[in-house]
């Protein structure tokens, strides 16, 4: 059996940490987004997904939360419901033009026409 790096470690630790303190506190939104986090890295993005959903009924106008949330449903391949989130996120003051178009979680949204739209209108708005 091959042995865990300290990277698998420390992830499996914070995901222990983290539910943990999301068990006895399910709106603590200081456990509930590293936790998100710290499931995306291990790559069980349901599991982000849902954290994600529930940190936007806990913070509906927290536009990084959105964003987030966009994330999460792009590593999915929930195109339009990624893109959605976005949009939402860009009406809530999301304005890191330059993230939005280098983060790797959404690269499979750059053929989509949704995401595009959404580029080119923070772009005319010069933005960034």
């Amino acid at each position: 059996m091959p042995r865990k790096t300290k990277a698998a470690e420390l992830v499996e630790f914070e995901i222990a940490f983290y539910e943990k303190l999301a068990q006895q506190y399910p709106d603590f939104v200081d456990a509930l987004i590293p936790l998100a986090e710290a499931y995306t890295r291990r790559g069980q993005h349901d599991r982000g997904l849902a954290i994600d959903l529930k940190l936007t009924q806990l913070r509906g106008e927290d536009p990084i939360v959105w964003y987030n949330l966009g994330c999460s449903y792009s590593l999915l391949n929930r195109i339009d419901e990624a893109c959605e989130a976005l949009s939402r996120s860009v009406l809530l003051g999301y304005r890191d033009l330059n993230h939005l178009r280098t983060d790797p979680d959404l690269s499979n949204l750059h053929r989509s026409p949704s995401y595009r739209r959404l580029l080119d209108m923070l772009t005319s708005r010069k933005v960034a």
